[in-house]
């Protein structure tokens, strides 16, 4: 390879970094995952920003975790390094929710598992630790936004501290870190001191935690106190959902090991405009050339564009809130336009982009009323138990960005594959049958999650009615294009609160409309969410005792339910 090629790809070689004319790196980036250049692998996107700020990057993806050589590719980083399991926790990402291990790693070359260890973040920090000592480490990723505070580990069925406890980081950025990180980095150049950044984490020291002045803190159960106590974790997760909106959240304080953990307050979203520049970044979104082997996750996401980062939903069992925020950011249609063109040119492109979406494709291009008031609010959803005021759930952003879209030439086919959100398609009547008619690539995601209305309500999910409302439009839709098309809905066993009679509601539906489900979700725990706080209390949000299935015998039924194992093989969900 030449020069130009060794320099397209954020250095991940020696030969890369000397083809661009370094003799260091400023910056270490470790990660859990295989190294894919595209925005929507976060230890990339962090790297590309850091680089268009200036800084010699490099990234050691899925390192020998037992081998502190295998981080010494560039030799040792000037100024620090930053960590991150990868674009999921890497307990989910390894374990099922039986607690078996996952037959394949979907974000490592040919799906190949035992490159990503268990507790990714706390494993890699150390490594760096013993590769590099004294430099300077900043934790971050899903997992660390996850576990940023004492929670609880399903899989080894125990409370833990804090992943910046247990991983001795300097500090942990929790949320999207692509301003805070280029904060952090920023002030290690200067010499300036890391204390009040918001969306991070501190772990004071004894000196500093006895002196610390908790005035205008809230103070959540100690670690000590949830090891004791399995209700704590209620009080805690309450607490932190109460100071998740930036523009009002205070500082958290957590005692632990006799040491006091400071949580700053979450930083402001970032601008569609800043939105639109990093994603815009010279990304070559392809795997990284020394890999031989395809990448699943690349597989599944390589036509497809990221429009909307966030989520105004508040669901119990998801962690999504808690690393990317509850209020939306959309890029502009022009953005958007840009990277579908760009899209058009790669010579693997086949004329569709297979989804246009984020958490959901129908909340693009949402926006609050009046921003004033969301900065007032304390809500944990803008959705559940009922739509507020000031949420704009409008249908025409979409609609308009899918036709500018169509538009492209080289363009045959636009598809919103990351679904819709069946509360915000009934109030959008206009969008969700377009996008029923001309934007399904022969099946739609949907996340009824339930039919029981008790049960959706633990979930802060919708009512029980709107899966059937959806599916009479999509029934009347494909009746008129005379297309046969199909319904994926997600439903979820053994929540906490779900008893066999509420799980009978969807096997009973489910039996008479003869469908049977392809995928299966078991419910698991996952830390920060309200779920994971219901299922270690064996509580409801109110304090009222809950039904929690915990052992795998226990949860047997409920997944098997779903399944249909206990009943004759049906046909595929959605064949008529």
């Amino acid at each position: 390879m030449d020069k130009a090629e060794l320099s397209k790809f954020v250095p991940m070689r020696r030969c890369e970094m000397e083809a661009r004319g370094w003799d260091a790196i400023d910056i270490l980036i470790v990660s859990g995952d295989a190294y894919v250049d595209h925005p929507s692998f976060g230890a990339s996107l962090i790297a590309r920003i850091l680089l268009d700020a200036g800084y010699r990057v490099g990234i050691v993806a899925q390192p020998d975790w037992k081998n502190p050589e295998s981080l010494n590719e560039f030799g040792r980083p000037l100024i620090g390094c930053g960590v991150s399991a990868g674009n999921i926790d890497s307990m989910l990402k390894i374990y099922t929710a039986g607690r078996r291990m996952r037959h394949e790693d979907m974000y490592a070359p040919d799906g190949k598992t035992g490159l990503c260890p268990p507790h990714a973040s706390v494993v890699y920090c150390q490594l760096v630790r013993r590769a590099f000592p004294k430099l300077p480490v900043i934790l971050g990723g899903v997992e660390a936004s996850l576990r940023r505070v004492a929670h609880y580990d399903y899989w080894q069925d125990k409370i833990r501290p804090s992943v910046l406890v247990d991983s001795k980081a300097d500090l942990l950025c929790y949320g999207m870190g692509e301003l805070t990180m280029l904060e952090i980095f920023d002030r290690l150049k200067n010499g300036e001191s890391l204390d009040g950044i918001r969306g991070t984490c501190r772990y004071l020291g004894g000196t500093e935690s006895a002196g610390f002045s908790s005035a205008g803190c809230v103070e959540l159960p100690s670690f000590e106190e949830m090891c004791a106590d399995k209700t704590a974790i209620m009080r805690e997760t309450k607490a932190v959902e109460s100071e998740m909106n930036p523009w009002n959240g205070r500082r958290l304080i957590q005692k632990t090991n006799g040491r006091i953990l400071l949580i700053e307050p979450p930083r402001e979203p970032m601008t569609s405009a800043q939105f639109d520049k990093f994603c815009e970044l010279p990304f070559t979104n392809l795997p990284h050339w020394s890999y031989s082997a395809k990448i699943p996750a690349w597989e599944m996401i390589k036509d497809s564009i990221t429009v909307v980062r966030g989520c105004s939903g508040g669901c119990a069992f998801c962690g999504l809130v808690s690393h990317q925020g509850r209020h939306l950011v959309s890029r502009t249609p022009e953005s958007v336009a840009r990277s579908v063109e760009r899209l058009s040119r790669e010579p693997y492109f086949r004329g569709t982009v297979s989804d246009v979406g984020g958490a959901a494709g129908n909340i693009y291009g949402h926006v609050p009323r009046d921003r004033e008031l969301c900065k007032k609010c304390r809500r944990y959803s803008c959705i559940f138990p009922n739509f507020c005021k000031n949420y704009r759930a409008d249908g025409e952003p979409l609609s308009k960005l899918l036709d500018k879209l169509k538009s492209i030439p080289k363009v045959k086919h636009v598809f919103v594959n990351s679904g819709v959100r069946l509360d915000l398609a009934l109030l959008q009547p206009e969008l969700t049958e377009k996008i029923i008619a001309d934007h399904v690539s022969g099946q739609i995601s949907v996340a009824p999650e339930h039919l029981s209305d008790r049960v959706l309500k633990l979930m802060r999910k919708g009512k029980a009615g709107e899966f059937e409302e959806f599916r009479r439009i999509f029934d009347k839709v494909n009746g008129r294009t005379g297309k046969k098309q199909y319904m994926v809905p997600y439903f979820i066993s053994n929540f906490p609160g779900c008893t066999e009679a509420d799980m009978k509601v969807v096997d009973s539906y489910l039996s008479k409309s003869n469908w049977k489900l392809q995928q299966v979700q078991d419910f698991i725990p996952l830390p920060m969410t309200m779920g994971c706080a219901m299922y270690c209390s064996e509580t409801a949000p109110d304090g009222s005792p809950i039904k929690v299935n915990k052992g795998l015998a226990e949860r047997r039924t409920q997944r098997d339910m779903l399944r249909g194992d206990h009943k004759k093989p049906k046909r595929k969900f959605g064949a008529r």
